[in-house]
């Protein structure tokens, strides 16, 4: 079902809280359906990212440790969505 979302577990470093985040946002999106919050999706959509996010930084930290780190590397790692992230930022703080 959501086979798009990135393996966090055994990354090195560890998962930072944004790549949990993400894919949490991610799962929700998918098993919701929501693609565009409007302010009938907004509170419950986010408090499901929340409760997601939350349970998914519990589960990595209380499962044991991977013996072979993940095959592909998380989107928010890859150069190109970085320097995509720092655009956006840039142009945010230009307005």
């Amino acid at each position: 079902m959501c086979r798009n979302i990135t393996t966090l577990r055994g990354l090195e470093p560890a998962a930072t809280p944004d790549e949990i985040e993400a894919a949490a946002r991610q799962y929700v999106r998918k098993v919701s359906g929501v693609q565009t919050l409007s302010d009938a999706t907004r509170e419950p959509f986010e408090a499901a990212v929340a409760e997601i996010t939350e349970i998914t930084r519990r589960l990595l930290t209380e499962l044991p440790a991977r013996r072979q780190p993940p095959t592909t590397v998380p989107p928010l790692r890859r150069p190109e969505v970085q320097a995509r992230i720092a655009a956006k930022a840039a142009k945010s703080q230009a307005s």
